[in-house]
This record gives structure tokens, sequence and C-alpha cells, in this order.
């Protein structure tokens, strides 16, 4: 398969893509609530024709292209599910839904897969196996779309998997790419202590869950610091203190919460132990009590090396070497995991900055946007991805 032809034909959906993402970037819809962008997805894979069309939960669609001779089956993922974020960008495509934007990218995601889908249902004589495009709904909220899609069978017969995620902090033009581990597993904690209230001038008829829980937040960092081998990667983050009513009561109860992100699998198995060590000898050693919850979140977004190596393949030969930019792990969740749990796949990042269009803004801030000449390195990057993995 030449490159060129190909090529040609994604500068043939470029403005209908960027169409796409200023629609859905203008009716966002928050996790497992996608109902009005799941049928616009399912309307516009309908008018590419060469779809066999289903919707394996209430708010994802899944379309299958079979090709005309028979092969491996490669899946393509996209999510489409917003955050409850006010956008505060003045764009004529502003969101339309008070207090939900798209602040993580996935308009664009969605656009760029539908974007792949419409090019290559024209090419379904040429299509040697099956592309199967996965339009996920709910990767922003624990559980996740993507394991509920894998448990209604969407991953059956599949021999490889991609996906891509728009990425504000890489300036357009570049694409990262790593094997191996890229995003950790998201975990969640939360922690009541429980000790005696009273008045703020009488602090020794208390028991100040106030000064208990500040040592137990001290104390947690110090499974990174000290409990931790210094090269394995570990995040202890609390994110949430809440106690107290006013200035001179001191409150009998405090509520803590916060995430733990790690790589492997048995430091993450052992850290919920680690934490629950040091909150029960800190409150019973001021005669408090506790009560400890610890939530396992997505598996970390492991990158098999095969599949990658063509990713990396695919950067350099439609892009350029100049391209490729080799990515750094990051302490992020992901539930593109869910899907390597069933084949080998890989997860790659398109560069979406552009400091000379003050596109600068982190994801999930109310200022959020992307760079949308990057939507047509997506689609390039997939539609060639696609015969180089079926071939």
């Amino acid at each position: 398969m030449k490159w060129e032809p190909l090529l040609g034909l994604v500068d043939e959906v470029k403005a209908d893509v960027v169409k796409w993402r200023r629609y859905l970037h203008q009716h966002p819809e928050l996790s497992f609530y996608e109902e009005e962008t799941a049928q616009y997805v399912y309307n516009m894979l309908e008018s590419f024709g060469n779809l066999e069309l289903s919707r394996p939960t209430k708010t994802s669609v899944v379309a299958r292209l079979i090709g005309s001779q028979p092969g491996k089956v490669l899946a393509i993922r996209a999510d489409m599910d917003a955050l409850p974020i006010t956008e505060e960008n003045e764009f004529e495509f502003t969101s339309k839904n008070p207090g939900v934007m798209h602040a993580c990218g996935h308009d664009g995601h969605t656009a760029m897969l539908l974007g792949t889908a419409k090019v290559l249902a024209g090419m379904k004589e040429q299509i040697r196996g099956e592309v199967r495009f996965l339009f996920q709904h709910a990767e922003e909220l624990f559980p996740g779309g993507a394991q509920e899609m894998v448990d209604a069978g969407v991953m059956e017969g599949v021999d490889a998997v991609i996906g891509t995620h728009l990425w504000s902090t890489i300036e357009i033009g570049k694409v990262g790419v790593l094997a191996g581990p890229m995003m950790a597993s998201p975990d969640m904690f939360q922690i009541f202590i429980q000790g005696k209230g009273g008045h703020a001038a009488l602090p020794h008829q208390t028991i100040d869950s106030i000064a208990i829980g500040a040592q137990v937040v001290t104390n947690l960092q110090h499974i990174v610091s000290r409990y931790n081998d210094p090269l394995e990667p570990l995040v202890v983050s609390v994110t949430k203190f809440i106690g107290g009513t006013t200035h001179n009561v001191i409150p009998g109860t405090v509520e803590i919460m916060g995430t733990v992100r790690s790589f492997d699998a048995t430091l993450r198995a052992e850290v919920p132990k680690l934490m629950e060590r040091v909150v029960k000898g800190i409150t019973e050693a001021h005669g408090a009590s506790y009560t400890f919850h610890y939530s396992m979140g997505y598996s970390p977004v492991i990158n098999d090396a095969e599949i990658t190596g063509v990713v990396r393949e695919t950067v350099r030969e439609v892009l350029g070497e100049e391209a490729l930019f080799e990515m750094q792990p990051n302490m992020g969740g992901e539930d593109f995991s869910a899907y390597q749990q069933a084949a080998p796949g890989s997860l790659f990042f398109v560069g979406a900055g552009n400091q000379e269009k003050g596109i600068v803004y982190p994801h999930h801030h109310p200022r959020f946007t992307i760079d949308e000449d990057a939507l047509e390195t997506g689609v390039k990057l997939f539609v060639n991805a696609t015969f180089k993995i079926l071939s």
C-alpha cells in the first residue's frame, strides 16, 4: 500500500473532521449520559455505508468494516464523554450545555475516528481482515466504559487494538510513542478519622481529629519517600481534607481523600496495607478511631512492543522522523487498559498544543482547547497504521 493515495483521502475528509469536532464540542455530555452523542455518531457512521453497526451499551457505538479478504482484526478506540466543567473559551462553538465541557479532547478523538471510518469504509475492497471502530462512553468516570464494552464482547476475535489521545502539552506536529508502561493505575482512597469534638479553648478535653488528620497526611508521604524503591514510580496524593465548621470548635471527625498511582502490580497491592498501617498507628496513638476505604481504579496502560513498533514506523513514514517524540511514562490513568487485557495494543499521543496560537492550557482546564490541525494527524496515523497492522 502506497502512502500518498491514503494521505489524499484523508485530505478529503479533513473539513468534515473539524466540523464534527466542533459540533461535538458544542454538545458535550457527561460519562454514562452520552445518548445524543452516541446517536450522532451512529447516524454519521450509517451514512458512510459498508459498516455493520451495533450498540453494545446504551451510550456506545461499534462499527465493523469487514474487508473483501480474510485476515486479522484490528480495533481502534475513541472515547466520547465530557467533563463537569464550565467552559471559559469564547469560540463560536463553545459548549451549549451549562456546566459541561469537552476539556480533555474527547470531541477530537471521536471526530478523528469518524474520519478514519469514512476513509476506510470507502476502501472495503482493499481491506484484508476487519477493522472494528469502538466509540466508547465514560472514560472519565470509574468504573469506565471500556470494561463495560469488553464485557459486552466488542473485543472478541480482536488481534490488536490502537487508540490515541490528543495532548496539549505536546506541540503540534509531534507524536508521542512509548512501548511498555505508559499510564498508571489511578486508585482512590478515603479515610474517616473519629476523634472527640469540643471547645477549641479546651483542647485537653478533646481528641483533636484535625491534628491527628494532619499527621496522617504528613506520614502518608513517607510511603513514597521511605517505604518505596526510589526507582519505582509511585504517587500518593491527598486531594481532599474536610473537617470543622468554625474557628472555636474542634471537630470530632475529619475526612481525607486522595489518589494512588503506580505501574507495578505487586506494589499496587502493597500500598493499601502500608497506608492503613500508618493510619492505624497514628489514630491509636492519640486515642482516635478510623475507617479506611481503598478502591482499585483502571489497570495501568502497558503498550505492546510489537504494536507500538508499528505505530512508530507509521509516524516515521507518514510524518517524518522529526515528528516522532519518545514519551516518558506519566502517572495519569486511562481505561484503554481494559482493551489491552483482551488483545495486545498501543495508545499513542498526538501533539495538540500551539504556543503561537495561545493553545497552552492543560487538560481539564476551563480554557482547554486543541490545535485542530492535530485532527488530520490523528486520522493519517489511524488510516496508515490500519494497513500496516492488517498486512
